[in-house]
């Protein structure tokens, strides 16, 4: 299947490397094509990686990762352009975590919205699904680098779309895969990160998640 993956940093790194590793062709895309960490990666990541303009991921790819930072989420979006995203599945990995003021961030958007919302508004014919955003990078593709069970959540309108994300994710390894329901779910989603983050700060370890004991 083609992939277009949207952003350069670790996480977009780390599943767009997850994706080529499992047979994928992959597109990175960034603002521009030719970004330098995009191309250092479509060198060394081997044949299906190509790298290109946040449209050329979106037009290439049948179904995209939104991997840009949550801030910047949408204005890339709209780069790519709605007529490359429309009926496409999209996994929203982006977190709206706004620095502006510093460590440790705020939330740029919570309580009675979130940025998968947004997205899902600006782009209504896109299949959003909100995924993989409660842990760190490496752990989104590798999760047995936290030992025992421990659970990855889903959340999204369009439940075909959902059942092909976690079948991806399966893939990725993981075994517990929670469905939260809709769209709106995506905010307790998003709301998480700054207990994560203090998580981290006290554990000393991002490679963490949780486990619904039940």
């Amino acid at each position: 299947m083609r992939y277009g993956v949207l952003g350069t940093g670790a996480v977009g790194h780390s599943i767009a490397s997850k994706l080529v590793e499992l047979g994928h062709q992959v597109t990175m895309g960034s603002r521009q094509a030719g970004n330098q960490a995009a191309v250092e990666w479509a060198r060394g990541a081997g044949e299906g990686a190509a790298e290109g303009s946040f449209a050329d991921a979106a037009e290439t790819g049948e179904a995209l990762f939104n991997c840009t930072a949550g801030t910047a989420s949408l204005a890339a979006l709209e780069s790519a352009g709605a007529e490359h995203l429309s009926g496409k599945v999209l996994i929203d990995v982006a977190n709206p975590l706004d620095f502006s003021e510093g460590r440790p961030p705020t939330l740029s958007v919570c309580n009675d919205d979130s940025l998968a919302e947004q997205i899902q508004r600006a782009f209504p014919n896109v299949r959003v699904v909100k995924a993989l955003n409660t842990v760190n990078a490496e752990v989104m593709t590798n999760p047995a680098a936290v030992p025992g069970d421990h659970d990855i959540f889903v959340a999204g309108d369009d439940a075909q779309a959902k059942a092909e994300v976690r079948s991806l994710l399966e893939a990725f390894g993981w075994r517990t895969i929670l469905d939260l329901g809709d769209i709106t779910a995506a905010r307790g989603l998003e709301m998480y990160l700054p207990l994560w983050l203090r998580l981290w700060q006290s554990t000393g370890t991002a490679q963490l998640n949780v486990h619904v004991a039940r």
